[in-house]
């Protein structure tokens, strides 16, 4: 078997993919695992991990307490320090981590969905409330 089949796949997570399971009770990390049906590293780039952090103690109590429980599962994730260029708004930095490492992104958020495939990067998100699912292709 080649190394590269029996490397995990890493999956970058956005910030809203972290709120999926307490808004839709669905395991994501069980359902990621399902969908692509093989090891996967789910990562999140530093700035995702700070904005959850933000919301953590600025916002509503109900954003407060979707952002705690998103960053407990952040846990379960490899956190990447990433250069941040001036300016770059998250989404930015998703699109180009995910342009240079060519891995696919799980996001909810519509304009990120559509920027990513743009560029022919797959795409992991909710449909009907209920399962994962992809757009595009895994190499």
């Amino acid at each position: 078997m080649s190394k590269t089949t029996t490397q995990p796949l890493k999956i970058i997570l956005d910030s809203n993919a972290l709120f999926t399971p307490l808004e839709l009770k669905i395991d994501i990390f069980e359902e990621l695992q399902r969908l692509l049906n093989r090891n996967i590293d789910c990562v999140v780039i530093y700035p995702v991990k700070a904005e959850l952090e933000l919301l953590a103690n600025k916002e509503s109590f109900k954003l407060r307490r979707q952002a705690n429980f998103a960053l407990r599962l952040v846990e379960k994730c490899k956190t990447v320090l990433v250069d941040i260029p001036a300016r770059a708004t998250t989404d930015d930095i998703i699109v180009k981590v995910a342009k240079e490492w060519n891995v696919p992104v799980f996001t909810n958020d519509r304009q990120l969905r559509k920027r990513l495939r743009d560029i022919s990067l797959p795409v992991i998100y909710v449909r009907q409330k209920s399962r994962l699912e992809i757009d595009g292709l895994i190499s």
